[in-house]
């Protein structure tokens, strides 16, 4: 595979979401690859500095905290060349289980958290005439997730906005491209958000939605092979709109894409246990 021209160690990267999981798993492995690299967190201290990343403090849901991170980016290094779009939340529980107020949170961080990133971001690319964004989607992003419903949507949307939005960009010379992992070993699912309210009509399905999450998180990939999928595709010239990171992915990509719909509706519901 052709990769982009440039010398690495001259290439700076900014990783949202990256005090823990998928985002600090891609930090490091962008500095091991010779970038330099930037993450943020909502609770970043002024000069932190965690593992060799420097860390900016930065709320996604807010554009001023944004621009303030990215304004931060540029007087350290005056270019960024990569920004990883990590930051993101779940809400565990049945569609109706959940309030307006809590989708709405959701989508703030999860859609219009990238959106907000990604136009502060590319006025600076422009000005470069490079640039890559990579999108840390999921593969619910192209198939379903029974109580999970809401963050699935999220996650769909970031794949129509992502590949839209690389035919706009790329006579620029910035490309988009979206990384699809299933279930990781990153403890986003500790950090679910519970539907605000419980309803008995959903709590058989529920149950079972929630034994197939701790029994899938026992055998799911690591975060840290979701960052050297990250540090692949970023060196490509040439992406694809997406890439599946790890076998489980790439299995129940291929299910959806050749598998009659009745079939993989089945598949679905045999797997997480629902009537």
């Amino acid at each position: 595979m052709a990769t982009t021209t440039g010398r690495i160690h001259d290439k700076v990267a900014l990783v949202t979401g990256a005090s823990s999981g998928i985002g600090q798993a891609t930090a490091l492995a962008l500095l091991s690859a010779g970038y330099r690299v930037l993450g943020t967190s909502r609770k970043a201290q002024p000069g932190e500095v965690v593992d060799g990343i420097e860390m900016v403090r930065c709320d996604v849901t807010s554009e001023e905290s944004v621009a303030g991170a990215v304004d931060h980016v540029l007087g350290r290094f005056g270019r960024i060349d990569l920004l990883v779009n990590n930051a993101g939340m779940g809400i565990h529980g049945a569609a109706e289980e959940c309030s307006m107020a809590a989708v709405h949170a959701l989508y703030d961080t999860n859609v219009y958290g990238v959106v907000r990133m990604t136009n502060a971001v590319l006025p600076v690319m422009r000005r470069q005439g490079s640039g890559r964004i990579v999108n840390i989607g999921s593969i619910l992003g192209v198939i379903p997730s029974p109580f999970g419903a809401h963050y699935a949507a999220t996650k769909h949307a970031l794949e129509g906005y992502s590949e839209s939005l690389d035919h706009e960009v790329r006579p620029l010379g910035i490309r988009v491209v979206v990384i699809e992992p299933a279930l990781t070993k990153s403890g986003f699912e500790l950090g679910m958000t519970p539907a605000d309210r419980s309803l008995p009509a959903y709590e058989a399905g529920r149950a079972s939605a929630t034994r197939w999450l701790s029994e899938g998180m026992k055998v799911a990939d690591t975060a840290a092979s979701v960052g050297a999928t990250v540090v692949r595709i970023a060196g490509l010239a040439q992406p694809r709109a997406r890439y599946t990171s790890g076998r489980a992915a790439g299995r129940l990509a291929l299910l959806r894409r050749y598998a009659p719909a009745s079939a993989f509706d089945k598949a679905i519901r045999k797997e997480m246990r629902l009537p």
